[in-house]
């Protein structure tokens, strides 16, 4: 695979990174969110999204039914947080980056790429895919 396709993989429509699942990264990246929210609410959900996350943290991904479950809910959490991050206004580029890199840790990376821009992204962020 040559060092472009490494980095991403596009498909038809938003530019996204499409990375094989990693709960122990997306683990990591959950403590992210709790860092840069200040809304009360968005940080209680991104609390949640780590206590899901935290038995992965150190560990491997689980067998692909509870991967299943965990991703589902996962995600769940965090279209709850966008919403709550969009409806205070507290969003910004860092917290919308998180987002976007949980998204991709869950393989939703195109889903992430176009929610993490109602939490604050910069659409013109270089790390952004392209």
């Amino acid at each position: 695979m040559s060092a472009e396709n490494h980095h991403a993989r596009y498909s038809v429509g938003v530019p996204h990174f499409d990375i094989p699942l990693n709960l122990p990264h997306a683990s990591r990246v959950s403590l992210r969110l709790v860092h840069f929210t200040s809304d009360p609410a968005a940080k209680t959900t991104a609390r949640a999204i780590v206590e899901l996350l935290a038995p992965y943290n150190d560990g491997d991904n689980p067998a692909t039914a509870e991967a299943d479950r965990i991703v589902t809910e996962a995600a769940k959490l965090g279209r709850k947080l966008v919403d709550e991050i969009e409806a205070s206004t507290c969003g910004h580029d860092r917290l919308g980056q998180a987002v976007r890199n949980l998204f991709e840790c869950l393989e939703l990376g195109k889903e992430g790429a176009e929610i993490s821009l109602r939490a604050g992204e910069n659409p013109n962020s270089a790390l952004r895919p392209i």
